[in-house]
């Protein structure tokens, strides 16, 4: 990747449009852990150009407003997980378990009933579209091994571990089809890793570095606190982060615009390039320039530039577009602001 100093980047979803997705019922529910084919407003039988078409105008957003690494903005998924979680065989998609929610309620969740395997490529075969579509780097997210485990009901492993290595080798497999397919980066989301530093401790990073195994490009891990539509108050640091330092992942992506955290947290991760939340995602009013800027300078105090990448908390699922869009030109003027002054 030809990059410039200071790179911006989406975390992973951008907003869909209302005609594709029914955001009102999007925004009414946790995010989604199976199935929730109810929520898309397009017919079946034309679902997926409907999806070709939104992906097209987040492509288009993000290079309009300047970002440098691009996602397909999720335009094809109900919630971050959901759609990989369910692709996989070992899952019973008529009888669903439960499990309790982070944010503390009990929830729908695949059920295990079987040894997790991914059968074909999820997202790898959507690839050859987007660079048809761009010549931009792009990055692809996938869930990651310890956040599915966690958001799943066990009825075949002997235990979470377990679980957790199998989905590992899931996520490993596609993982490597995007690679060959041409992706720059490959981000797993793991967001439980906060939520439940005991058993992370435990187990998360060796389920990390089996499922970026063997990577042939640049990979990601991001983490937070949950999104800002669903979590008003967050805590004042994170309960796992140095341990991350010696897993696998290049580059740790990290929440810290909306719980305002400080940031000499990036000091705990001297060996990583980290993804910096520099846009609150539960405000839908628009930061200027100037307060993305005085976040970076004050990232910049703890981590050299040529490790800090600017992005958003977490994903813009939950806002509207022209929000969403209006926070990304503020946020590449703002790294331009800080660009400047360091050259």
């Amino acid at each position: 990747m030809n990059l410039p100093l200071l790179p911006t980047t989406l975390v992973g979803s951008y907003s869909q449009p209302d005609w594709l997705i029914d955001r009102a019922r999007l925004g009414e529910r946790l995010p989604a852990r199976v199935r929730a084919r109810e929520l898309w407003r397009i017919a079946p039988e034309r679902l997926e150009e409907a999806q070709d078409d939104a992906t097209v105008l987040a492509l288009h957003d993000q290079e309009r407003a300047g970002i440098d690494i691009l996602t397909d903005g999720e335009m094809r998924r109900e919630s971050y997980s959901n759609c990989f979680a369910s692709a996989l065989s070992g899952v019973d998609l008529d009888r669903h378990g439960t499990a309790i929610d982070r944010t503390g309620k009990e929830v729908p969740v695949p059920r295990v009933t079987g040894p997790i395997r991914r059968e074909s490529p999820v997202e790898a075969r959507h690839v050859a579209f987007l660079k048809a579509h761009t010549d931009r780097a792009l990055k692809i997210t996938l869930p990651g091994p310890f956040t599915m485990a966690q958001q799943a009901q066990n009825e075949h492993y002997p235990d979470e571990e377990s679980l957790a290595m199998a989905y590992a080798k899931a996520v490993n497999a596609e993982m490597r089809d995007l690679f060959a397919a041409g992706v720059d980066i490959v981000q797993i989301d793991e967001p439980y890793v906060q939520a439940r530093p005991d058993a992370a401790r435990r187990y998360a990073v060796p389920a990390i570095d089996r499922a970026l195994e063997g990577a042939s490009g640049t990979t990601a891990l991001h983490m937070c606190f949950g999104y800002g539509r669903h979590v008003a108050d967050k805590p004042a640091g994170y309960s796992f982060l140095a341990e991350l330092d010696t897993c696998a992942a290049d580059q740790i992506s990290l929440e810290c615009a909306q719980p305002r955290l400080d940031p000499a947290l990036l000091e705990a991760l001297p060996s990583k390039t980290i993804l910096f939340g520099v846009l609150d995602l539960r405000d839908a009013g628009v930061e200027s320039p100037e307060q993305v800027a005085a976040s970076i300078r004050a990232a910049l105090a703890h981590i050299p530039a040529q490790r800090l990448v600017v992005a958003p908390d977490c994903g813009f699922k939950y806002l509207p577009r022209a929000v969403a869009f209006a926070k990304l030109q503020s946020m590449v003027r703002g790294r331009d602001l800080v660009r400047a002054e360091l050259a």
